[in-house]
């Protein structure tokens, strides 16, 4: 008897020694193994930019009779943090990212979150699947009947209207159709995805933000998409291939092309800012437009506009803002005379590639490195070839679509002393010195 007592109580001791050390490995894991990724946006300040110019050169082909671009877009950068979750999440990825479309619901045992900082000081949550899978609250399949998986989401007819925050992925292709977002509130985030979208719509935008605190519009990674619209803007505040009454971001890395037949391509009442993706916009108004600024931070932007490039006009109250930080940029403006390729009350240069033609540019207020314009004494014409040169190297081109009387380029590296020339059509001009931050030159 006595040595089944001692066996017993050895045995209670293992148990409990073992309950122990159980509980100390739970509570000591809460600080580690789960991965969380944190978007590192590029912001206002261009001391992270690459120095590196590139040559800029834009070529395009037709799918659909609409124009693609063949560039090549730089990632976004990520730096990854580390913090327990409760469930693991490995590779879990931004929207726009290399995560797949169709998980909204087919996930199983939960998921975790991981939170993108904006470079703008907004937030938006994103959830993966346990296999790294992004979830999205609504996937939806556009056409002349959409059909729709998850929620937050209502259909009328070939319009897609996203009531609630969250992230909402589209594929498809549909004529006359519009993704349209209305969520009211100050605390609410949304999320296009494009994933191989086509859209047209000959009286209204294809994309239309109605009321949205913070709204972010995604090409996913490797995808290329369409807009399209015939509307008016005469007597027609709504007018553009996109419209917002609230600021639209554009991020991603995916490709967006974006045709405005009869007004503007990018077409919003607040603010506009690019993180990153290829846009390429050929609009018959301004490329885009804002009443109160542009902010370019990375990314690669092509304009061709009819009247002007890009423009912040600014409302009554304020004045509008360009601020270039970063990515590439080709512009060409129209053939008006008071239009510009880039046109602001206000306009900031601290890093990224610009090169830009039409009537008239403005001149920045601030500039991080030298900028060179040259004026065109006997104008240039519509398809005309420009290739600008720095220190005898071809450093970009561009090909207005309109006739134009300038030019102008910014590059990150460019320096006092850097001798500066321009070709038309192949013939170069006279090399000319950069002797200050603001040169201007005239070409024959």
């Amino acid at each position: 008897m006595n040595y089944r007592k001692l066996a017993a109580i050895a045995a209670a001791l293992t148990m409990l020694t073992s309950a122990v050390s159980c509980g100390s490995d739970s509570d000591g894991g809460d600080t580690a193994d789960t991965t969380s990724a944190v978007s590192a946006e590029a912001s206002t300040d261009a001391s992270g930019e690459s120095a590196t110019t590139g040559t800029g050169t834009t070529t395009t082909s037709k799918k659909s009779d609409k124009t693609t671009t063949e560039k090549t877009t730089k990632s976004s950068k990520t730096t990854t943090t580390t913090a327990k979750a409760g469930s693991s999440a490995s590779g879990s990825t931004a929207a726009g990212g290399n995560s797949s479309g169709g998980s909204s619901g087919g996930s199983s045992g939960g998921a975790a979150t991981t939170q993108a900082a904006s470079g703008g000081g907004s937030s938006s949550q994103e959830t993966t699947s346990e296999s790294g899978e992004k979830v999205y609250d609504g996937e939806i399949k556009l056409g002349s009947s959409p059909t729709v998986s998850g929620s937050g989401v209502t259909v009328d007819g070939k319009t897609v209207t996203i009531t609630t925050g969250g992230d909402y992925i589209f594929t498809g292709t549909v004529s006359d159709g519009q993704i349209r977002v209305n969520v009211p509130g100050d605390d609410e985030n949304v999320s296009i995805v494009l994933n191989g979208v086509d859209i047209s719509n000959s009286t209204a935008p294809a994309i239309y933000i109605e009321d949205a605190k913070r709204c972010t519009i995604k090409p996913k990674d490797g995808s290329v998409n369409y807009l399209s619209s015939d509307c008016e803007k005469k007597g027609n505040k709504e007018a553009g291939a996109i419209f917002s009454n609230d600021t639209v971001r554009l991020k991603g890395n995916g490709t967006l092309n974006i045709t405005a037949t009869a007004a503007h391509g990018i077409n919003s009442d607040d603010d506009v800012i690019i993180e990153s993706g290829t846009y390429v916009i050929n609009s018959r108004k301004s490329g885009i437009i804002t009443n109160n600024g542009v902010t370019m931070n990375d990314g690669d932007v092509t304009i061709f506009g009819g009247t002007n490039g890009i423009k912040a006009k600014g409302d009554d109250d304020e004045v509008g803002t360009i601020n270039i930080n970063g990515g590439t940029m080709h512009i060409a403006g129209g053939t008006k005379e008071e239009k510009h390729s880039i046109y602001a009350a206000v306009f900031n240069y601290s890093g990224g590639t610009v090169f830009a033609a039409g009537n008239k540019f403005t001149a920045p207020s601030t500039s991080a490195s030298p900028y060179v314009g040259f004026g065109f004494k006997n104008g240039g014409t519509a398809d005309t070839n420009l290739t600008f040169y720095v220190n005898g190297k071809e450093v970009g081109s561009l090909t207005p679509h309109k006739d134009f009387m300038s030019a102008v380029m910014f590059l990150p590296d460019l320096k006092v002393g850097d001798t500066v020339a321009i070709s038309v059509n192949g013939k170069k001009s006279e090399e000319f010195i950069v002797e200050g931050t603001k040169n201007e030159f005239t070409v024959a």
